[in-house]
């Protein structure tokens, strides 16, 4: 860091210095997120599209940029670049923003010299992948606030309900329903004992996170994600339109075909699928075809496997994956539809019958005590 001090004591920051200067605060900032990098790629692919060099436009990006993260990024790559480096040099000295996918088609683009294009194509891609992202997530948010709603409203009756009922209901405790005993009982315990079920609670939920993580959980979720029914298509799909892309895309961008599968491999978070992938590879580099390795796994659907075969005998694989990534991004949208369509009744069926335990548990001992009034 070079910083020269003059006689009243001012500090001349060079360009370096500005940015150590600045590290501090990039700890506060935002992480780069999805929406910054689509919004960087976009607008590079613009600005060279028009004429601008490389070094100029990210010169230009970097003021403009509003995310300090993503702005310190930029700056660094632009000094690579200025230094001799190859723009996919410079980027891949930040794999925790740009994948190797990234990467790799922005290293084949500029040795084909068509880098505005690349990144064009890859921005709708990304683009396509939030969307898929956002889908997936959106059908299952729906039924996990259902699933939050009904326990908080359980644990609100027990806790608050129920305790103004008990001297109510002392009187006929032999002649209480067994679901209000138990529900009672819960009640009871949940007032009597919170200070052990709370941490008791927390601790077991910790337990679960960390297990999710470890090898072992990570190990089963994916599992499960593959072969577990109702769920295993969607994931399956989601798998198959994400490594699709990757690999049509690349391919189609002059990258060798064992890199391009290295790269799909990076966008798909699930082990199970990147070891076919891996197979995959091994299957091409002992020089065997690449149909081959999709023959091998069940969980392909048979009309890709006839798809990729066709596309490898006419040389036409990056538009057959390209065609099939579009077609099952649209039977994915259906079928998350369909899935909340019947999703919502099932969950809506759950909490009907919850409700009516706990009402009919405070109802019934109310008409027994009428009668005996009466």
């Amino acid at each position: 860091m070079a910083l020269e001090f003059s006689k009243t004591a001012d500090i001349k920051q060079t360009p370096r210095a500005n940015k150590a200067l600045k590290a501090p605060f990039s700890l506060a900032a935002k992480r780069v997120k999805n929406e910054d990098i689509q919004l960087f790629t976009e607008q590079l692919a613009l600005m060279l599209e028009t004429g601008t060099d490389l070094h100029t436009s990210l010169g230009a990006l970097a003021k403009q940029t509003q995310n300090m993260a993503m702005q310190t990024v930029i700056e660094d790559v632009s000094e690579a670049v200025e230094s001799g480096k190859s723009f996919a040099q410079s980027l891949a000295e930040h794999p925790e923003v740009f994948s190797q996918t990234y990467v790799g088609l922005v290293r084949a683009s500029e040795e084909g010299g068509y880098l505005y294009r690349v990144l064009e194509h890859i921005y709708e891609m990304d683009k396509q992948q939030e969307e898929l992202r956002t889908t997936i997530k959106s059908a299952f948010t729906y039924p996990a606030f259902l699933m939050f709603f009904s326990f908080a409203v359980v644990v609100f009756v027990l806790l608050v309900v129920f305790p103004k009922f008990k001297t109510l209901f002392a009187s006929i405790h032999d002649q209480l329903p067994a679901s209000t005993k138990v529900l009672m009982w819960l009640s009871d315990s949940m007032i009597i004992y919170w200070w052990a079920i709370v941490p008791a609670i927390v601790v077991i939920l910790w337990g679960v996170l960390m297990w999710l993580r470890s090898e072992g959980g990570v190990a089963l979720l994916d599992h499960l994600k593959l072969k577990m029914p109702l769920v295993r298509d969607v994931f399956q799909q989601a798998y198959l339109i994400q490594s699709m892309r990757v690999l049509g895309l690349s391919i189609q961008n002059g990258m060798p075909l064992i890199d391009a599968i290295e790269s799909a491999k990076g966008v798909v978070k699930n082990n199970l699928f990147r070891r076919f992938l891996e197979d995959l590879k091994n299957n091409v580099t002992e020089g065997r075809t690449f149909a081959s390795g999709f023959m091998e796994v069940d969980f392909i659907p048979p009309i890709l496997k006839q798809m990729i075969t066709t596309g490898e005998t006419t040389g036409n694989l990056p538009l057959v994956m390209g065609r099939v990534a579009e077609q099952y991004q649209k039977d994915l949208d259906n079928k998350l539809k369909a899935l909340s369509k019947a999703i919502e009744p099932v969950m809506l069926m759950v909490m009907g019958l919850v409700v009516g335990i706990i009402v009919s548990s405070l109802i019934l001992p109310i008409f027994k005590l009428s009668r005996a009034v009466g």
